[in-house]
């Protein structure tokens, strides 16, 4: 008989993505599409057996920031590890294009600081010569290279503010001339195929040299401006991440204005107060049922942050660690061992009533200190009392005995499981903030799709498998209009991931050295994985990859959110 599919997935539990009762079934691909789901008959070029496991759409990761690394890692580790099939990159204005020539130090530098990524890794990764200037040659740099999983980019405010403003991006508002620019530049963009327009205004996002990343300096009126040219195409979303005069008010008013849906970064446990995330949730849900597409990225993980004092990102938002942004590595050891800098940070955790970081300092685990190794995983505050120090005091004495070189674990926020989950399951929220691609040294969220389904689905129960996958692919492809995928159904994409729901989950950290100038990072393995999909083409299979990285690969570029 002749093959009327190229692969068939056999035998297994048919999650569809839509939030439906899982049913048994199979899945047969041909042309890169689903061409038939349910009691599939016929041959295939290639069969997976999926008896006892999970076949689901591949997930789509709304928050990443792979823009650099898509230069030097077509594989896009470690997201389709977890099967993930589509990310978005570009998220809180943080790209890298537009850039002139004369700004790329200035545009890695702010990466460097502000996303924690290695500007070793870049400069080595992307090359001397970059294949892009604008957004369009960027976007078409990424189709020309090939990715293994599907790239959806938004418009970068950063970026586009430096490249129009220069160095003044980062210390004044924008003429009204300068603004007109910036909105060629974001309707250029959007036309080419960017599937929408990011911003920040969080005071944490701090660039090179201690300054505020370019867009925390646009005025109001300016991020309304950029916003709105989101009504003048038929696709786009907008995404944010809020700062203080840029929150739910605002973003009503855009959507309002342009019809377009707003995602914001994010709403994590304990950061308006032990109860305050209801009010937020409850809020959105009102704004919701009025129409108003409004959303807040959650996340099924403690925001951890794995840092050395070199690059002390969790502290960079006090106006006390100013001077420390500024100064180059002999000037941050002078602040370390300044008596006057360590009363000053000792009196701010002692005061935790207004210091949010007091209780995550005391807590946070020593994770490397090298002249000795017994002292790692324990607490900081625990070998403080030991010794009858300040806990400040301890970990700045470890940093300058280290070079700076010792690392600290730190979490920040989302700790308390109860709230975690009021924040998973209200319908008014979506899953986000993975930051794959970002502070690759300090953390690595990338493996939250597998920790999802393993820890809450499994061991807590908190969610439905079947809802757990609708939060993992077809609601964030519909918030961030990407069409064709995110479903199980015949004509969708063929991006699908199969899994084992008894031992799905995500493996411990470990760091490794395999970025460009030899810079590290931290990867977690993916657990009960058995194959990811990818527009048709098995991408993973048994832990590894299945296909030539260096050869064609599968993935797709979404323009206006479709390949």
């Amino acid at each position: 008989m002749a093959e009327q599919y190229d692969l068939l997935i056999r035998g297994g539990t048919v999650v569809d993505g839509t939030g439906a009762p899982g049913r048994r079934g199979d899945v047969g691909v041909r042309g890169g599409r689903i061409a038939a789901v349910g009691d599939v008959r016929g041959a295939a070029a290639r069969t997976i057996d999926a008896d006892g496991v999970v076949v689901a759409p591949g997930f789509v990761d709304i928050h990443t920031h792979y823009d650099a690394q898509v230069f030097w890692d077509r594989m896009l580790t470690i997201s389709p590890w977890h099967g993930v099939t589509t990310v978005v990159i570009g998220n809180c204005g943080f790209a890298v294009a537009p850039t002139r020539p004369a700004h790329r130090e200035l545009i890695l530098r702010t990466l460097e600081n502000v996303e924690g990524m290695s500007i070793d890794a870049m400069r080595a990764g992307i090359g001397a010569d970059w294949p892009f200037e604008t957004i369009p040659q960027y976007l078409d740099a990424i189709e020309r290279r090939g990715t293994a999983i599907n790239v959806g980019v938004l418009v970068g405010h950063t970026a586009v503010r430096l490249y129009v403003m220069g160095e003044e991006a980062t210390e004044r508002a924008a003429s009204d001339d300068e603004i007109a620019r910036m909105r060629a530049l974001v309707l250029e963009g959007l036309r080419a195929g960017a599937i929408g327009f990011a911003t920040s205004w969080s005071p944490t996002h701090v660039g090179y040299a201690g300054k505020p990343v370019p867009s925390r300096v646009a005025e109001l009126k300016e991020i309304d401006a950029l916003a709105d040219t989101l009504g003048e195409v038929p696709h786009g979303v907008m995404q944010a991440t809020l700062g203080p005069g840029l929150f739910l008010d605002q973003f009503a008013d855009i959507n309002r204005r342009t019809g377009k849906p707003i995602s914001w970064t994010a709403l994590l446990g304990g950061m308006l107060g032990p109860d305050g995330h209801k009010y937020i949730l409850e809020r959105s849900a009102a704004m919701q049922a009025e129409g108003i597409n409004v959303v807040p990225q959650v996340s099924c993980r403690p925001l951890n942050f794995e840092f050395q004092f070199k690059a002390p990102f969790p502290f960079e938002g006090m106006s006390l660690f100013k001077p420390v942004s500024q100064a180059d590595h002999a000037g941050k050891m002078r602040i370390y061992a300044d008596p006057e800098f360590r009363r000053q940070m000792r009196e701010r955790l002692d005061d935790s009533g207004t210091f949010r970081l007091a209780e995550p300092v005391r807590t946070m685990t020593i994770a490397e200190f090298t002249p000795d190794p017994s002292l790692e995983e324990r607490t900081a505050g625990d070998v403080a009392a030991e010794r009858g120090v300040h806990v400040i005091d301890l970990a700045l004495d470890m940093a300058l005995q280290t070079n700076l070189e010792a690392r600290f674990r730190l979490a920040i926020l989302n700790t308390d499981e109860k709230t975690t989950a009021e924040l998973l399951t209200h319908p008014a929220s979506m899953i986000g903030l993975s930051d794959a691609g970002a502070h690759a040294s300090q953390l690595c969220d990338a493996g939250a799709p597998t920790e999802l389904l393993g820890k809450w689905v499994r061991d807590k129960g908190v969610l439905s498998l079947e809802e757990a996958v609708r939060r993992l692919s077809s609601q964030p492809a519909d918030v961030f209009g990407i069409r064709d995928r995110g479903r199980l159904a015949p004509g969708q994409a063929a991006d699908v991931v199969v899994f084992d729901p008894q031992t799905v989950g995500c493996g411990p950290l470990r760091r490794v050295r395999d970025f460009p100038a030899g810079a590290d990072r931290l990867v977690a393995p993916a657990l009960g994985v058995h194959a990811v999909v990818v527009n048709g083409t098995v991408i993973r299979e048994h832990d590894r990859d299945a296909v030539d990285t260096s050869g064609p690969l599968p993935g797709r570029l979404l323009r206006g959110g479709q390949a």
